[in-house]
């Protein structure tokens, strides 16, 4: 079995190796007719049998006939494609299966966020963070749900994070309606998430306010997620009533109060964490949090890839081939 296992390492197709002997075997076991009448005879037929004489091939004698033998062994090796181990590499696992769901109800247009000094609503804020996130998620299958009124799932999950990144700058405020509805957005997350491996299902759900719309409680929601293994980390997101600009404080007239006591209440139950972020610094930091505690890559098993070699004896077999073509039929006596 071990020696099997040797022969397996070296060569993809080993048992191609058998055909070594065919040849002799034809030989041996289909001698040519030798006294046997012609089928065709012709007026030049004795003419033709001297000159099949002298220049006739055998894969018995001669160096053709060497050369020959040679070309069928090379060819026999590279049919049973040889190979060669790499040096070993340890490729990264797939990472997460991760929806992120933002809101887009009119509370999210609220310019009490700055980016480089510059007042910004609190979806440009998020936008901004967002993107900055999805660059650091290599690995990882990202999925977009926006929700309002509504929760709609603006980009199914996919490794391609440019499709995202676009769907996400093309979001606007009141997209899905004015309200919020926290519980369908979660339901509608799970729904994409509950066919996929266990263990890395992850929903990041950023609102701005409470829960005022849709047919989903967000309690449910959140023991509906629980049941199916959908981890959720919630981010509150919203400042106090002023904005920093240039160092001072301004009043800026409040959206929607914040449910913190749900937003909390979901992560706990779905074994995620509760964040709340009252600027964009602070979102920031919530989001290179997660990208913490939800790694993208984790080292896989060490694995030697195997080189194809089976080129070189093809090669061979074919100059040898060519060879004995070539090789003059009479030698010098």
């Amino acid at each position: 079995m071990s020696l099997l296992s040797d022969w397996r390492e070296l060569f993809a197709w080993p048992w191609w190796l058998l055909a070594l002997p065919l040849p002799l075997l034809a030989h041996w076991l289909l001698p040519a007719a030798r006294d046997a009448s012609a089928a065709l005879k012709v007026p030049f037929g004795e003419r033709l049998d001297a000159i099949a004489a002298v220049g006739g091939r055998s894969l018995r004698g001669g160096s053709a006939g060497w050369l020959l033998w040679l070309a069928w062994a090379l060819l026999c090796i590279a049919a049973a494609r040889p190979q060669q181990l790499g040096e070993a590499v340890q490729p990264p696992q797939v990472g997460r299966d991760m929806m992120l769901a933002l809101d887009l109800s009119g509370s999210m247009s609220e310019p009490d966020m700055a980016l480089s000094d510059a007042p910004v609503d609190r979806l440009t804020a998020a936008k901004a963070v967002l993107a900055d996130f999805l660059d650091r998620r290599v690995g990882d299958r990202i999925g977009l749900i926006v929700f309002g009124r509504r929760a709609y799932v603006l980009t199914p999950l996919t490794l391609d994070r440019d499709t995202v990144r676009d769907q996400l700058k093309d979001s606007v405020v009141g997209l899905a309606g004015q309200e919020t509805a926290i519980g369908d957005a979660v339901g509608l997350a799970v729904k994409r998430l509950r066919e996929q491996p266990s263990g890395q299902r992850v929903l990041i759900l950023l609102t701005d306010g409470v829960n005022t719309a849709g047919a989903l409680d967000p309690s449910k929601a959140a023991e509906l997620a629980r049941d199916h293994h959908v981890r959720i980390h919630t981010i509150a997101f919203g400042g106090d009533g002023s904005m920093s600009l240039f160092g001072f404080k301004i009043a800026v007239p409040g959206g929607d109060p914040l449910d913190e006591t749900s937003l909390r209440a979901i992560a706990q139950t779905t074994g995620g964490r509760f964040f709340r972020a009252r600027d964009t610094a602070e979102l920031a930091g919530i989001y290179a949090e997660i990208d913490r505690i939800e790694p993208v890559q984790r080292p896989g098993k060490a694995v030697r890839p195997r080189i194809e070699r089976y080129v070189w004896p093809l090669a061979a077999a074919f100059g040898m081939a060519l060879l004995a073509f070539v090789w003059p039929r009479r030698r010098p006596a």
